[in-house]
């Protein structure tokens, strides 16, 4: 018998840029950041794939971007732009993903030139499946343009599409070159958009850091009535607890345990179950509230903990009564869906206390229709 044994190691290495104005042509931010990119022995390219509500929320855009790499001719500007719908339904739309491919492909935008996505947490898991299948992967920029985006998923190294009806079943796990988070996108966010995104702040301070729970839970008001400098201060605090998650032993999810997914695997098949009408944050925020439930009657959360934070939850605006609770039975079935596209052995982060998560391996069905029903009637009562 003969062996060959391989073992290397990679480095991974990206920066998350807090700005405002990013094409602007007083903001040098990113031109710099290109020049630093250096191989300037031949012209690279840059392809931008932006979100159609951004678009129509930020007219000028379109010029402003083509005037920016006017000024600053340090890679070579695709006059097009794909304009696509954004929202979870274009991880739905599989001609969304043919799109980009062919653009990259027209354009012949190689390993060495630039995927640039401008939109929201969907529109970014798209684009950045695309930047990682094409030429076995292609320098992604990511310019996230929500709450949740900034603070979560555009931050972080998962891309991936909706098949089969399963949420992500395709895809990869892949770095940005870089993230830009520029706060003036968000001026121009919805009540609801700009609300789903505390959702995923507040589950990363559940399960990592109390005082930043204890935190959200002060500035509530603050954050719910859009102060600008609050929600910054919220954003780079959440991407800075995710970023650690992330170089940690576990970043690409090769084990079992999923603690940035704590409150998912109900938010996931909730969100198929309203055909989307929920927001992802919305979706998480019942999730969230499930699994803290459960936690406390399974014993390990106390009824304390868990009433504050529901209250917390319902402070921000979130509808944790939502209609989809009384499709109890297919709800619970996205517990397997989750078990298989986690693989291994399945694993649910709960929560011993405030800023500390329990790895369980099995839910009580008995247990869980007793947390569904305590939600809903929950929801019924103005303040626990």
């Amino acid at each position: 018998m003969s062996v060959l044994e391989q073992d290397f190691s990679v480095r991974f290495r990206y920066k998350i840029f807090f700005t405002q104005h990013i094409f602007s042509l007083s903001n040098r931010l990113l031109a710099d950041f290109l020049t630093e990119q250096g191989e300037d022995e031949f012209k690279r390219k840059i392809l931008f794939v932006i979100d159609g509500n951004v678009a129509i929320a930020h007219p000028g855009l379109l010029s402003d971007i083509t005037t920016y790499f006017k000024q600053f001719q340090i890679v070579s500007l695709v006059s097009e732009f794909i304009i696509l719908i954004g929202g979870e339904q274009v991880k739905n739309d599989h001609n969304s993903l043919d799109t980009v491919l062919e653009a990259i492909n027209l354009h012949k935008i190689d390993r060495h030139s630039y995927l640039a996505v401008i939109g929201g947490g969907a529109l970014l898991d798209l684009g950045g499946y695309a930047a990682s299948i094409a030429h076995r992967g292609i320098r992604l920029l990511r310019f996230p343009t929500t709450v949740l985006s900034q603070n979560d998923s555009g931050v972080g190294v998962k891309n991936g599409i909706n098949y089969f009806k399963k949420k992500n079943f395709l895809g990869t796990f892949s770095t940005p070159v870089a993230v830009f988070n520029d706060a003036g996108f968000l001026l121009t966010l919805d009540t609801r958009n700009w609300r789903s995104g505390i959702a995923e702040a507040v589950k990363v301070a559940l399960i990592k850091d109390a005082s930043f729970f204890y935190w959200i839970h002060k500035h509530t008001q603050s954050l719910v009535e859009r102060d600008v400098e609050r929600m910054q201060i919220l954003i780079h605090t959440c991407a800075r607890l995710h970023l650690e998650h992330i170089s940690g032993p576990d970043p690409f999810e090769n084990g079992s345990s999923r603690p940035l997914d704590f409150g998912h695997w109900a938010a996931h098949k909730i969100e198929y179950l309203t055909d989307f009408s929920l927001l992802h944050g919305e979706a998480v925020a019942v999730g969230i509230a499930l699994d803290s439930i459960y936690s406390n009657l399974a014993g390990f959360l106390s009824e304390d903990k868990m009433i504050q934070i529901i209250n917390l939850l319902r402070a921000i605006g979130f509808d944790l009564g939502h209609a989809v609770l009384d499709k109890e039975k297919e709800i619970f079935e996205g517990l397997n869906e989750f078990r298989e596209h986690l693989g291994g052995r399945l694993t649910i982060m709960l929560l011993s206390d405030i800023g500390t998560g329990i790895n369980v391996n099995a839910i009580d069905k008995v247990l869980f229709e007793k947390s569904m029903r305590m939600l809903k009637e929950f929801s019924l009562i103005e303040k626990l």
